[in-house]
């Protein structure tokens, strides 16, 4: 049976960013234009909706700097329309991206058309805001929806802490277009394009470059792999404030011309890149709240079949299946993330073993049909 939704996100594509992408891949795998999409209007939305399965509705949603809240013209629009499309049709349920602000937004909607309320947390933005009023607004909406939906086991803790009943959280990873990223593609003029001889392993991260990702740790890490006789280079994808920190750092540890920062590379490149390198390394780190949910990179590589490494903090143990599909290491210690990169660096065989057993996890139980079916499946135990 078909489930027609009510969907308020912020975030969706053409923004960035793997919540974006998430709410993307699954709501167009759930139906067609019975589902509604309350968005923001972002450049390049015009092409991306043309030929988009959900009926999709954007709004201006820029805060504005002289109104108290500045977020307040937000909220209004998002309620306004997200309003008038549920008085209009006959929605199963009213799914929110967030708790805040579409999921503030949602439970209003849902309450005053009788409609049961599902809201996504991530699991940064439950730490990451301290315990002031957006915190306390955040947790009132949270056990007040009818679900929950966790993106791991973490964030399922998170929640059960901040009050949430149990029973009303359910788990739901997110997933990896599995036809996308893929192992074999082509990938041999990558690494030529950076210079590597043959022989050279290649480390690769992928995010947003801010301190809780651990770029700086990996950095640090690479004078003393050389010193052990590896030939290592880390490529590292992404924007972020610590552009030039990290560049700095690489060149003060005279590491420079072995840490190749990519910027933004085209989409069709990215599983390229993934395929390009030896070992996916993400030593994510906790910075006062500021942590890793889940982390969609990680099952972004096993589905191109590489062992990956990640840091203990946060959701990171949905993501990364210790020993199974890659190592779990501290994202604060030097000394382990050297000592993990080291050891898997120079096991060929353990390395293979690793990416075969996450490719065959993301393939069965990680892929954006799979997501699908069990988002499905949560509705149609709501109704």
């Amino acid at each position: 049976m078909t489930q027609r939704y009510l969907v308020i996100t912020e975030l969706f594509l053409p923004t960035k960013g793997g919540t974006a992408v998430w709410f993307d891949e699954v709501y167009r795998r759930l139906g067609g234009k019975e589902i509604h999409i309350v968005t923001a209007a972002v450049p390049g939305a015009a092409a991306h909706d043309a030929a988009h399965p959900n009926s999709v509705h954007r709004l201006d949603l820029r805060r504005v700097t002289w109104l108290r809240p500045e977020s307040l013209g937000m909220y209004l629009k998002l309620f306004v329309r997200s309003l008038a499309l549920a008085l209009r049709h006959r929605f199963d349920a009213v799914h929110a991206g967030r708790a805040l602000p579409e999921g503030l937004v949602a439970w209003l909607v849902a309450r005053l058309t009788g409609r049961p309320v599902a809201i996504y947390a991530h699991g940064e933005e439950l730490t990451g805001w301290g315990r002031g009023n957006k915190y306390r607004a955040m947790r009132f909406v949270l056990r007040h929806a009818d679900r929950v939906i966790a993106n791991s086991d973490f964030t399922r803790q998170v929640l059960t802490d901040m009050g949430v009943a149990a029973r009303r959280i359910s788990i739901i990873h997110p997933g990896v277009d599995t036809g996308r990223f893929r192992p074999g593609l082509p990938s041999r003029d990558l690494r030529s394009g950076l210079g590597l001889s043959p022989h050279a392993k290649l480390l690769l991260s992928v995010g947003r470059l801010q301190r809780r990702k651990g770029f700086d740790t990996v950095i640090r890490c690479l004078p003393e792999l050389v010193a052990a006789g590896l030939d290592v280079h880390y490529a590292i994808i992404g924007i972020g404030e610590d552009n030039d920190y990290l560049a700095g750092l690489a060149q003060q540890l005279g590491v420079g011309a072995r840490v190749h920062h990519l910027g933004h590379v085209p989409l069709e490149d990215l599983p390229r890149w993934y395929n390009a390198c030896d070992l996916f390394v993400l030593a994510n780190r906790d910075i006062a709240g500021d942590t890793e949910g889940f982390g969609i990179v990680f099952i972004e590589a096993a589905a191109c079949g590489k062992a990956v490494v990640a840091g203990r903090a946060g959701g990171t143990g949905s993501a990364v299946l210790e020993g199974i599909t890659g190592l779990r290491i501290d994202g604060d210690s030097q000394l382990a993330v050297t000592a993990a990169l080291a050891a898997i660096l120079r096991d060929d065989g353990r390395r293979e073993a690793l990416g075969a057993a996450g490719l065959v996890r993301a393939r069965e139980s990680l892929s954006w049909d799979a997501v699908a079916a069990r988002t499905l499946a949560l509705g149609q135990n709501q109704s």
